[in-house]
């Protein structure tokens, strides 16, 4: 591969839309940028089993449709049976994808043993630049040690800082006597390796499974009451302000688009008819995008960020709701500003700022608004999500 190729969100859109839509466009991110930007980048991540015969022409396709991280699965996602054929095809998939030297995606890996790391960066070669790091799954402040260290070995013989996104999903984490001490374990242990630390995931479907339950597709992993209690616990100890906190991304929605349905849709039919997009409200009930999209807004209202998706129709929802609305960048932009201290009403006269409570949130708004952009105060997530699915 040659020098990195910027990636930008929405880039697959038309210039006339993105004129329309956006106050403030997308900005550029390559994989060498600062952690920062780069877990703000992740977006909608779709995991990809490592058994996908025309793996590097599927992300490529998807790439052109706007998705911008991707993680290749040699864990639960492949047969135990499977697994010598799934490292093979990684590699093979891995090494086509690095010869066509595109413009992204983030490409990751998701392990099940730290050996997988050594193996697959030396059996990649020169073609390991394609990586962006590794998925650690079951991740505790035991099993964690090797899995960094393999990492931070890989790193210095390929010249370039892989990233790592630790998976909390492990039962002594989902089991409450237990969970603090898993918990600070880990926080101690990530210290220890912060500039390889590009966001904490959250395993939400092995922390349903610990507990033999399934969220369906009508409810949210907040309204799994023993699973939602977790994740407060994570955001807890691993979203705080101060700097000792980490990005952490949004668990799985893992539905396919089904057309039956037990309860009446989630999604309102005010906003779309305001914006005269009736028939997309269809489409996207029709698509089971309604539980993911109330899912999405209710994980940025915990502090998430990002989220793990399994099928390319979630990217345009997900995307879409990661835009910054106008409304919400002049307030962090007006809370920022203010260097001395007090409040002061909104600029849309509907809320109080106050610069030293909101200066956090003010900064991760900001830090969203680099890379997806910033709406005009007249667009809609409908008007996104709308020209998202029509690109």
């Amino acid at each position: 591969m040659t020098d990195e190729v910027p990636m930008r969100h929405f880039d697959h859109f038309s210039a006339e839309d993105e004129q329309n839509l956006f106050a403030l466009a997308p900005q550029p991110f390559t994989r060498d940028d600062e952690s920062a930007v780069l877990a703000q980048s992740l977006g909608a991540t779709l995991y990809c089993p490592a058994t996908r015969p025309a793996l590097a022409k599927d992300i490529v396709r998807q790439r052109a449709g706007g998705l911008t991280s991707v993680v290749v699965c040699l864990e639960d996602a492949v047969a135990d049976e499977d697994l010598e054929a799934a490292e093979c095809n990684a590699l093979d998939q891995l090494r086509e994808l690095a010869a066509l030297d595109a413009a992204g995606p983030l490409v990751f890996v998701r392990v099940r043993t730290p050996e997988q790391i050594p193996a697959l960066v030396a059996g990649l070669g020169d073609a390991a630049a394609v990586l962006t790091g590794f998925v650690l799954p079951k991740f505790t402040a035991r099993t964690g040690p090797a899995f960094l260290a393999a990492v931070a070995a890989a790193s210095r013989s390929t010249g370039r800082m892989l990233r790592v996104m630790p998976v909390l999903e492990s039962p002594e984490l989902a089991h409450a006597e237990s969970r603090t001490a898993v918990l600070l374990g880990v926080r101690d242990l990530l210290a220890e390796h912060r500039e390889h630390v590009l966001a904490v995931r959250i395993g939400a479907t092995d922390l349903s499974g610990a507990y033999g339950l399934r969220r369906s597709r009508e409810l949210t992993v907040y309204d799994v009451r023993v699973v939602a209690d977790v994740i407060a616990d994570i955001v807890n100890v691993f979203g705080r302000a101060d700097g000792s906190g980490h990005v952490i991304t949004g668990p799985v929605w893992e539905y396919f688009p089904s057309p039956e349905r037990m309860f009446k849709p989630q999604l309102r039919q005010t906003p779309f008819a305001e914006h005269r997009e009736r028939s997309l409200r269809a489409r996207l009930i029709a698509r089971d995008l309604d539980g993911l999209i109330r899912e999405v807004v209710l994980d940025r209202a915990n502090g998430l960020v990002g989220k793990t998706v399994v099928h390319p129709s979630h990217v345009a929802a997900v995307h879409a709701l990661s835009v910054v609305n106008h409304e919400e960048y002049a307030d962090a932009v007006d809370v920022l500003g203010r260097t001395d201290g007090g409040a002061a009403a909104s600029a849309y006269r509907n809320k109080m700022n106050e610069s030293k409570p909101h200066a956090a949130w003010a900064t991760r708004i900001v830090q969203r608004a680099r890379v997806f952009g910033v709406a005009r105060p007249e667009t809609s997530f409908v008007d996104l999500l709308s020209a998202g699915l029509a690109a």
